[in-house]
């Protein structure tokens, strides 16, 4: 057993820096260390070299006399042919054998082992990239210290690149020969040479010290040197433990001999060699617990993930390889503990170290309290946000499961079934291996050879498909049947082709004693069914998952051509008997009716069944309902749900051969009559009609929308329907009325049943669904992007049910137009002010929670702006000409001296000044004044106050430009250091800044302004009688002359505003007289200060410089995982920067979001 208390190797600066034991369920084991026979009871500390004799400084001078002709000072060079000298180049060449390369060493080691210690020194320094070389007269007159401070500053400091790092296959290949030295080096020097007490404590003393560098390059070398250093000392201590227990046996089988049989030389020699072998094993224990404590406990919690990774990766191989002596809590807490770094990099180490112990099920007794304690954060990182992680932790909890069925809880096993739809493959097919093991795997084997005779329904995928369909019903949160099927196929793929069984399920009546399968069961196993078909047939998975289809292999292609035969075998026969099935219910039945519009629905989505007509039978149907209003909602649903999938069969049919006009025309004629069914099931009294109709028009609108012609079918142009406005605000009330309600409301809604917790989750799903289906229409441009202004109003009170949706439409819609998107985010803000007007009166609280909650919103609004003005600079300059517009909208009735109704706006639209540039504050400024008369600016009263703060945001502004994240917090922390290393050049950015100011003012001055964006028509929102009746209160305000269909459909008029109001402030300059070089000097300053503004920060972690700049760094990782490094005696110090912790993306992403894709 490893020793834990054993003095460490490494410097007397350097503290501990170990997680605390303190409450942990992970004791450490501390046993007492021997100290050897003879010999010390540790070896020299990392600053101090082994002392050599008065014999060794002679050999020393000898070999240094001896070897001058092909070194110089010490550092072998290469002769004149070229060829590698150093142990470097030829470790990194590969050309020769490791084996022989070790060798040769040791051979020049037991001549004169000073140089050949010398040559492993420099090996060890030029692998980090240092260009040093460390000298005969540095290695006898100076400490390791000393040495390795001297190598720092004869580092490359302009290049961060080392070996490890630089890309490329030979540098890959130098990190396998690099460790490949390493280990064979101790396996050759094992008999001998490692104990010796000077190789192995010169060596350990360099990488402890190395290893505590400021140098990142040195630390990861050494690291990684270190690491394998100990992994190749386990394999020796094992071997050790080996002989140690052969010697034990034979000891003791020769003393049970008779007194005269027994041969005391014999036992003499075998307690002799028992004693070498303990002293080798303390000796390499000693060894093994000075890399440990000295180097592991420090580098696993290291600020660079990379060495953090060694550290995980290498302790997992000690436990694996010697589990007597490592795989016990005392090392195990430290791959549990860093379950929870930061970097994904090093939580997969972590997770593959513990499957390689997890697959050994003699283990599991040692691995029962780590389990208990560790299970949960295993379970939760099936959830990655990698999906590298996310899959490997799902391979975990498998072997977890399969080693012993009772370390996972229900809960637990309920957390990855769900997975089993992720739309990321990798996942979702580890998920379907757990699902496998969980549910479908036989764990009776006579049952099974039982069975295995029985075909159909009695077979053994008999109850294995039935409690497959249980399991789709149960998740039907998903409804993604084509999903599931993908994410077992590898795993289950002799269950899920099992059509035979499936289709006597369906067609055969239950034997006597079996429940007979229920209408919901028959539809899904036909769900089910047909997901099966179209997998094998196509042997591609389905859309959404994977990049598209790709090259099958022969094994693969020649599996799904014997597929295919017998899917044709077998279907041949079988179709026409499920179809018929489906046709025998009784029109007067409506049991049977709606079984059979089901049946029908699931075979439609998966084959052409448009021969038939369907559609012409769904749309009577529908049109019967819709007069009569007595059909059931549920055929009404399955009705439209046919009807849909015909019409997409129909559009296939056509995009795939050549239709000619006639046959355009009748399919365009078909659409236009389903799409006026569906707007008029939109008034439908039941939920359910209308959900559906509202997903089949978004759907319909968004297949036929101007994208259909993409790709060389401008042909179909008669197909493409664009909905008119009437169409698009039945739409937006319909996600008003049903999708941003109280849950309240719906349980009043529901006639106050109750609903349990899985009920509302699904409603909510449902919910988050019709509002999805609204967004794409908004993002592809298919409706108004200035409906969007009512979604987004909403993005503050109904941030945790639909935060993520609203937050990536708005994403989407500013990557299609900038200057739109902002005027439909003040649009909104605008609607939420004039509801807040009407509900409270003119005379707001201004310290109100409504008034508060429209400024946080606008706060949130200016924070998805992000960092880089210039890309954003129209689009908020355009906003902030649209929110001075409302708030001198209408004049006060009372008269000029009264503020205008909409004058607390400004208060509102203050949360936007900061993402002003300085120039574009000016020109706001100005556009303000037009409003403004001298009494208004003379006023100061409180019910002035908002024009007075709005006023004061745009002429102070000097501060604002920084962009803070925590509003004028002043932490030094948050604020970033810039050097000149990171910056352009000054002259550079000015010519830049000036020719884009120059852009600006040379604008065409003819353009007229654009007016305010108009709220689009409502049909069933409050908002609007109380909008018509403020029309008739107040008269409106014209401020600008310009037309509003010109302004929406010509972008040269969006982005022109700006522009010419610098025109015509510089009109108004020239007039009063301004030269050109002031305005010059003016620009320049402006362009000088934006560019100190914007420059980016730049964080090089090559070398540190001083132990609060460390600090800074650390703060991107947990408490438990800082490195608290000491202060650097580099003489050549160098100015660290802090690493830039704003981010414009952390600002737009919050925790609570999703982190699957909405569209």
């Amino acid at each position: 057993m490893i020793t834990s208390d054993l003095p460490v190797l490494q410097d007397s600066t350097n503290e501990t820096t170990a997680h605390s034991d303190a409450g942990s369920e992970l004791e450490e084991t501390e046993v007492k260390g021997k100290r050897k026979r003879g010999r010390p009871g540790r070896p020299p500390s990392a600053a101090k070299k082994p002392r050599k004799s008065p014999g060794d400084k002679g050999r020393l001078e000898a070999g240094a006399r001896g070897a001058s002709r092909g070194r110089a000072n010490g550092h072998p060079q290469q002769n004149g042919e070229g060829d590698p000298v150093t142990l470097f180049e030829v470790v990194k060449l590969g050309k020769s054998a490791m084996q022989s390369v070790v060798d040769d060493w040791i051979e020049s080691y037991k001549q004169d082992r000073d140089i050949a210690l010398l040559d492993l020194i420099n090996f060890f320094i030029q692998c980090s990239g240092c260009r040093g070389t460390v000298r005969i007269e540095m290695f006898r007159n100076m400490q390791n210290a000393e040495i390795i401070r001297k190598m720092t500053e004869e580092f490359d400091e302009d290049s961060g690149d080392y070996p490890l790092t630089m890309p490329g296959p030979q540098w890959k290949k130098f990190r396998s020969n690099f460790c490949e030295f390493i280990g064979v080096l101790i396996r050759q020097c094992q008999y001998s040479i490692i104990y010796d007490e000077y190789m192995m404590d010169t060596v350990i003393s360099l990488l402890t010290g190395l290893s505590d560098s400021q140098v990142r390059a040195f630390r990861h070398t050494s690291t990684l040197a270190a690491m394998k250093l100990m992994t190749a000392l386990v394999n020796v201590a094992l071997n050790l433990s080996i002989h140690q227990d052969n010697t034990q046996r034979q000891y003791e089988a020769e003393r049970n001999k008779m007194i005269g049989k027994r041969a005391n030389e014999r036992l003499e020699l075998l307690l002799q060699k028992r004693k070498e072998l303990q002293e080798n094993q303390d000796e390499i224990e000693n060894m093994m617990n000075s890399i440990f404590k000295g180097i592991f406990v420090h580098r696993y919690r290291d600020a660079i993930a990379e060495i953090r990774a060694v550290c995980i990766e290498e302790i997992g191989v000690w436990m694996k390889m010697y589990s007597d002596a490592f795989l016990n809590d005392s090392y195990l807490k430290y791959v549990g503990w860093t379950l929870h770094d930061r970097q994904g990099e090093v939580r997969l180490k972590c997770l593959k170290a513990l499957q390689s112990l997890y697959t050994n099920r003699e283990l599991f007794p040692k691995l029962e309290l780590f389990t208990n304690r560790f299970k949960d954060r295993i379970v939760s990182m099936t959830l990655d946000k990698e999906y590298d992680v996310a899959v490997e932790a799902i391979r975990l909890v498998t072997l977890i499961l399969h080693g012993s069925e009772e370390a996972l809880s229900n809960e637990d096993c309920e957390n990855v079934y769900h997975l089993v739809y992720s739309a990321h493959r990798p996942v979702a097919v580890a998920a379907g291996e757990f699902l496998h093991k969980k549910l479908f795997s036989r764990h009776d084997p006579q049952a099974e050879e039982a069975l295995a005779k029985r075909r159909g329904r009695n077979s053994p995928n008999g109850n294995l498909i039935r409690m497959l369909v249980l399991f789709f019903l149960e998740s039907e949160l998903h409804e993604h049947a084509a999903y599931l099927v993908d994410s077992l196929w590898e795993s289950s793929q002799e269950l899920l082709k099992d059509w035979e069984c499936m289709t006597e399920l369906l067609l055969e009546e239950p034997v006597q004693g079996e429940e007979a399968m229920s209408d919901r069961q028959e539809s899904a196993l036909i769900e089910l069914m047909v997901c099966t078909i179209r997998q094998a047939a196509e042997a591609h998975p389905p859309v959404g998952r994977g990049t598209g289809k790709r090259v099958l292999t022969a094994k693969e292609r020649k599996t799904q051509i014997d597929d295919r035969n017998k899917l044709t075998e077998h279907f041949i026969i079988a179709l026409p008997m499920l179809l018929s099935k489906g046709e025998e219910a009784d029109d007067d039945d409506i049991y049977n009716v709606l079984s059979t519009l089901k049946r029908l629905t699931s075979f439609h989505n998966a084959h052409d069944l448009t021969k038939w007509d369907l559609f012409s039978n769904c749309y009577r149907l529908l049109r019967t309902g819709i007069e009569h209003g007595a059909m059931p909602e549920q055929i009404v649903v399955q009705a439209l749900q046919c009807s849909h999938y015909s019409i997409l069969w129909q559009l296939v049919k056509i995009t795939e051969g050549s239709p000619s006009k006639e046959d355009l025309l009748v399919l365009r004629k078909t659409v236009k009559s389903f799409l006026a069914v569906c707007q008029q099931c939109l008034s439908n009294v039941n939920t359910p009609v209308k959900e559906q109709a509202f997903m089949l028009l978004c759907d319909l609108l968004m297949i036929f929308s101007h994208q259909l012609m993409t790709g060389g079918r401008e042909g179909l142009q008669p197909l493409v329907f664009n909905p008119d406005s009437g169409l698009q605000s039945e739409l937006l009330s319909f996600v008003m009325d049903h999708v941003f309600i109280d849950q309240d409301d719906e349980n009043q809604s529901m006639e106050g049943d109750e609903e349990d917790e899985a009920n509302k989750i699904e409603a909510l799903h449902k919910r988050r669904n019709l509002l999805a289906a609204f967004s794409k229409l908004i993002i592809y441009d298919i409706v108004d992007m200035h409906a969007a202004a009512d979604i987004f109003k909403h993005y503050m009170k109904y941030y945790n049910d639909y935060g993520d949706i609203i937050k990536e439409t708005l994403s989407k819609t500013r990557q299609i137009d900038k200057i739109q998107c902002a005027k439909t985010l003040i649009l909104s803000l605008q609607q939420l002010f004039n509801e807040l007007v009407q509900e409270q009166g003119p005379n707001l609280d201004r310290t109100s929670a409504h008034v508060s909650g429209i400024k946080e919103l606008a706060r949130r609004f200016a924070l998805t702006f992000g960092l880089d003005q210039i890309k954003t600079r129209e689009a908020v300059a355009t906003l902030h000409k649209d929110g001075i517009e409302f708030a001198f909208k209408y004049q006060n009735q009372k008269g000029q001296d009264y503020p205008p109704p909409n004058l607390a706006f400004l208060e509102v639209l203050s949360e936007f000044s900061s993402k002003l540039l300085r120039q574009d504050k000016k020109t706001v400024h100005s556009y303000l004044e037009k409003f403004l008369t001298e009494q208004m600016m003379e006023r100061r009263e409180d019910v002035w106050l908002p024009l007075i703060s709005y006023r004061n945001s745009l002429v102070t502004g000097g501060e604002d430009d920084r962009m803070s994240v925590n509003s004028g917090s002043s932490s030094s922390k948050a604020s970033s250091v810039r050097n000149k290393k990171g910056r352009p050049p000054l002259h550079k950015k000015r010519v830049e800044d000036e020719s884009l100011e120059g852009s600006w003012l040379n604008r065409n001055e003819n353009i007229h302004t654009p007016g305010t964006l108009q709220a689009p028509q409502l049909t069933s929102t409050v908002l609007r009688e109380n909008t018509r009746q403020m029309g008739e209160q107040i008269q409106e305000h014209e401020s600008e002359q310009g037309s509003e269909q010109d302004f929406l459909h010509n972008p040269q008029m969006q982005i022109s505003w700006l522009g010419q109001q610098k025109l015509e402030d510089l009109n108004r300059k020239d007039r009063t007289g301004m030269n050109y070089m002031k305005g010059r000097t003016g620009v320049r300053h402006a362009v000088r200060g934006l560019m100190e503004d914007d420059a980016e920060p730049i964080f090089e972690d090559v070398m540190m410089s001083s132990r609060g700049q460390l600090e800074d760094m650390n703060e991107e990782f947990e408490d438990t995982m800082v490195i608290d490094l000491p202060p650097s005696r580099n003489r050549r110090e160098r100015a660290e920067l802090r690493p830039d912790f704003f981010d414009s993306a952390a600002i737009i992403e919050d925790d609570s979001g999703f982190g699957m894709p909405m569209f």
